[in-house]
């Protein structure tokens, strides 16, 4: 039995394609959906819903829910555009709960690859490891200072639960000084 495993290469390409000609932080998210032909909706959904991709020949809907934070929404709609570029196949993929699979048990069994790549996607969007090398290098930052937490999330305009396992999950994979891991 095959078990498949996130390709973190390959969402990290596709992440940086994404991206073009944009080089510097917050990412218009908006702007990406629209440069890959993705119309982006804000809908009412249930709270347990945070967005879906639906796609059906040409045309492709990101729906967000219009009641989490604009932070979880702008997670929310690169997660989707992970999906987008990097699985083909489903018409219709709702997120529900849209939880964040790096650290749970299920995530290190690799037990749903597509939702590993598509949060990893977003993570490589909405923070790209050479902009926060540079942010790092340039802001000198104390990770013992909540506040620089806060200033770099800001920046990026992610929340700082994004932001903190965006740095350590570089930092953990490496198993080295952050600023040489990123």
């Amino acid at each position: 039995m095959t078990v498949l495993k996130p390709s973190y290469l390959r969402v990290r390409r596709r992440a940086e394609e994404a991206l073009q000609n944009l080089t510097q932080p917050p990412v218009d998210v908006m702007a990406v959906a629209a440069r890959l032909g993705a119309e982006v909706r804000p809908f009412d959904l249930s709270a347990d819903v945070s967005g879906i991709l639906y796609r059906e020949g040409d045309r492709r809907v990101i729906v967000v829910n219009q009641h989490h934070s604009v932070v979880r929404q702008r997670f929310t709609i690169a997660h989707e555009i992970g999906h987008l570029a990097l699985h083909k196949g489903e018409a219709v993929h709702v997120d529900e709960k849209f939880p964040i699979y790096f650290r749970d048990g299920r995530s290190t069994t690799a037990e749903n690859v597509l939702e590993i790549e598509a949060n990893a996607f977003a993570a490589n969007l909405l923070m790209p490891a050479d902009w926060l090398r540079a942010d790092l290098d340039s802001m000198r930052i104390d990770f013992s200072d909540d506040e620089a937490l806060v200033r770099l999330a800001d920046r990026y305009q992610v929340s700082t639960q994004a932001m903190a396992l965006r740095l350590a999950s570089r930092e953990e994979r490496a198993g080295a000084d952050l600023r040489a891991t990123l």
